[in-house]
Order: C-alpha cells, then structure tokens, then sequence
C-alpha cells in the first residue's frame, strides 16, 4: 500500500518499456514490510539535467536508479562519486545526503561481474571483448579490471568514448592489456553487448557471431527480451550465455545496502519469482 510516508525511488531513464527494476523491488519491499516504491520516469536527454536536479527536491525521495541514455552525463551533476564512478565515468545510482549533497555510485560492472563468476567463468587472466563503452559498458570494463582481466577489446561506434575508457582502464589498471577499434569476437574468452541493440525487434546484431568460438561465454545487458537475437545466436554457435536480468538480480542487494534499505540476496529475488514470465518473453 502506497500512504503518506511512502518514499520514492525514482527509475529515470528513456524509453522506459524496457524497465524491469519495478517488478523486482516492489513485490520485494511488499514482502519486506519495506514502505518504499520504485516509480519509472521518462525523461529525455534535453531535460535530464534540470529534472535530475527537481526530483531530489521532493522531501520523501530516497535515491533514484539512472539508466541509459543518462549514466555518463549523470557524473557531472553530482557533489560527489564513488571510485567506481570515476573510473566508469559513469553512475546509475543517486542518493541524498542529509547535508543536501548529491552523491552517486555505479553497479552495474559489479552485477555483470559477480554474474558471470556465478555462473562458474573465473574473470582473472582471461580476455574480453565489451562492445558498447557507454555506462554500462564502461562499468563492466572497470568491474572486468579490478577482477583480474588480463586482456581487453573495447568497441564504439564512437571512437572518444572508446579511447577514453582505454585511457582511464589504463591509468587505473595499468597491467591489463587494451585494445581498441574492433568488434570481432574471434580470440576473445567472454564476450558482452554492452549497446542498446537488442531493444528492438529490427536491431542489427552488435557483432558477427559467426566469428564467435563455442567456448566463448557471452553476455548481454540489454532486458527488453529474456533471450535477445543476439543471445540466441550465440547459443546457436554453442556459447553459453548470460542474459541481461541476471545482471540486475546481483546488483540489487548492493543498490539497496547504497539506499541505506534493508538488503537481500540474489537468489531471494529470484526465489521470490517477482519478473512476470511474460514479461521477458
């Protein structure tokens, strides 16, 4: 039940039909006797700024979830970040502190990270290839890094979003090997969509997957369907993959700990079947 005390974490991003955040919190705040909702907002890159700025004016905000198209210009609207941000150069997550300041933090490589190890793929001294180096991909990259990636391929139809995540993996990281301007998966031992692509049901493939080996593992981030076409042509190359929840259900415990809510496992979540089957269809 939604009252007069309820607080409100604000899920920002645009198009908003792809959100699944909703479905997994707030059955979990229900079962939790937590009074917090989690509301989609739809906000556009041109009043992003000024909107961000608005929302944390309400006085039973609890934090907001920031999704693409506005993690990496979210860096520059806040007081201060976490080192995950600065490397990342991106943030999806915000809070208010009492004294007014806006701080923010990133979870997103951590999710992806703690996902794939999960699931039995031991990062340290592997190599892959991230395609896509805005905030989602540039928070894995930055995750890959610190869990011991020996070598890593970054790819961006933008090439200064690509050079300057090379650049920041470089001074951070200084032992891993980076390499830009390709998007061939051949060589590599993991493999993630970190674009949009994928949304749609017209999207072009983000890579040829008729370079992808059988033993590489892949992964996706985009949620719009449980198996995107890009994870079912990997699977039909005999790869095994990682959908794009499966990122969102690790880091979630980790988003509440930062909203100073009471957290819960992965595995909880899940247990608690909160995503409608016909929702990832």
């Amino acid at each position: 039940m939604i009252d007069g005390n309820t607080e409100i974490i604000a899920h920002i991003g645009y198009p908003t039909f792809s959100f699944k955040s909703p479905e997994i919190y707030n059955p979990y705040f229900e079962q939790a006797g937590i009074n917090a909702v989690v509301v989609p907002m739809g906000c556009q890159a041109a009043d992003y700024p000024a909107f961000l700025k608005a929302v944390f004016r309400l006085t039973n905000i609890r934090g907001a979830l920031i999704t693409m198209p506005h993690k990496v210009v979210t860096v520059d609207l806040l007081d201060e970040v976490s080192p995950m941000v600065r490397v990342a150069g991106a943030c999806n997550a915000v809070k208010r502190l009492p004294d007014g300041r806006l701080v923010g933090d990133m979870f997103d490589g951590a999710g992806f990270v703690r996902s794939v190890q999960r699931q039995g793929v031991p990062v340290a001294g592997l190599s892959a290839l991230v395609v896509g180096c805005g905030g989602v991909g540039a928070a894995i990259a930055a995750s890959l890094a610190a869990a011991g990636l020996a070598r890593m391929g970054l790819y961006d139809i933008n090439a200064a979003s690509q050079q300057a995540l090379a650049a920041r993996l470089k001074d951070n990281y200084p032992g891993i090997q980076v390499d830009t301007g390709s998007k061939d998966p051949q060589g590599y031992e993991l493999v993630v969509n970190a674009t949009p692509l994928g949304m749609n049901a017209n999207d072009p493939l983000p890579m040829d997957v008729s370079r992808l080996s059988p033993k590489t593992f892949v992964g996706e981030v985009v949620m719009a369907a449980e198996v995107t076409p890009f994870l079912a042509a990997a699977r039909a190359r005999g790869c095994r993959t990682q959908v794009g929840s499966d990122m969102l259900y690790e880091q979630i415990p980790a988003y509440l700990e930062f909203f100073n809510l009471q957290s819960t496992s992965a595995e909880h979540l899940r247990s608690l079947a909160m995503v409608r089957p016909s929702a990832l269809a």
